[in-house]
């Protein structure tokens, strides 16, 4: 799984719990701890999608547009991360004559993909509205 889905889901959540105010991109980054230009890169991607929207200039920044309670973590992602959970390299070679080493690619290949589809089922049903709620729920019991 690669960071932009955390960014994504942080960044949401972020807006959810401030939804009257726009946030910089500054001010995401520094709530997720990372740089800038990556979040301006996932958000800019959760714009295209019609999940925030943007006012540039002077007092400008990102918004959030739609309802948390209905935007699930499924979505955030495979808007983000769908195919990452499978690793850039495979073992084995198609090549050479091992019944492990010409089908391990392949079967490799089936596990990740069936191990996404069962992520993609977990986070369908976790919404942005119950990420920002879990939040609560873990700041009352440190109180």
């Amino acid at each position: 799984m690669n960071s932009e889905f955390t960014i994504a889901v942080h960044s949401l959540v972020l807006l959810a719990y401030r939804p009257d105010h726009m946030a910089t991109s500054d001010m995401i980054a520094h709530n997720v701890s990372t740089h800038p230009a990556r979040v301006r890169k996932v958000m800019g991607c959760l714009r295209k999608l019609g999940y925030v929207a943007t006012k540039e200039g002077s007092g400008g920044g990102f918004i959030l547009c739609c309802d948390p309670s209905k935007v699930t973590l499924a979505e955030i992602y495979k808007a983000t991360s769908i195919g990452s959970i499978k690793p850039g390299w495979c073992s084995g070679d198609a090549e050479q004559d091992c019944m492990i080493a010409c089908n391990m690619a392949d079967v490799m290949e089936q596990i990740f993909t069936e191990a996404e589809m069962q992520l993609l089922t977990f986070f369908g049903q976790l919404t942005i509205q119950h990420v920002l709620d879990r939040l609560r729920e873990a700041q009352q019991e440190k109180a």
